[in-house]
């Protein structure tokens, strides 16, 4: 049997985000086994710290740069990013409009 909530739009996912004037938006979409499908539109600067599991980035909108361990690329909508659990990361520099999709699965450790 399908589940009924597998669509997910920018606009709705992006209407549950916390105010503008919290500097780490954060929504969740979805979660399913270990996957967790959320929309991060940060404020100000990015103060995150690793995660324990593997990470996908699609940024949706807006443009800025991408900090992953020491390297810093300029990204823009629709770019992807991958971050390997613990490794150290940041969006700096971002465009008022920024939002990226971001998608954690795996085990704690990351997969190998």
């Amino acid at each position: 049997m399908s589940d009924a909530n597998w669509l997910f739009t920018l606009a709705e996912v992006a209407a549950k985000l916390p105010p503008h004037s919290e500097p780490l938006r954060f929504a969740v979409a979805r979660q399913h086994g270990t996957m967790m499908l959320g929309l991060y539109a940060p404020r100000g600067p990015d103060t995150q710290t690793p995660h324990e599991q593997d990470e996908l980035y699609v940024v949706a909108t807006g443009s800025g740069h991408f900090n992953k361990d020491g390297e810093r690329r300029a990204i823009a909508a629709p770019d992807v990013i991958f971050v390997e659990a613990g490794v150290s990361h940041r969006f700096e520099d971002l465009s008022d409009d920024f939002s990226a999709w971001v998608i954690f699965w795996g085990p704690p450790g990351g997969e190998s």
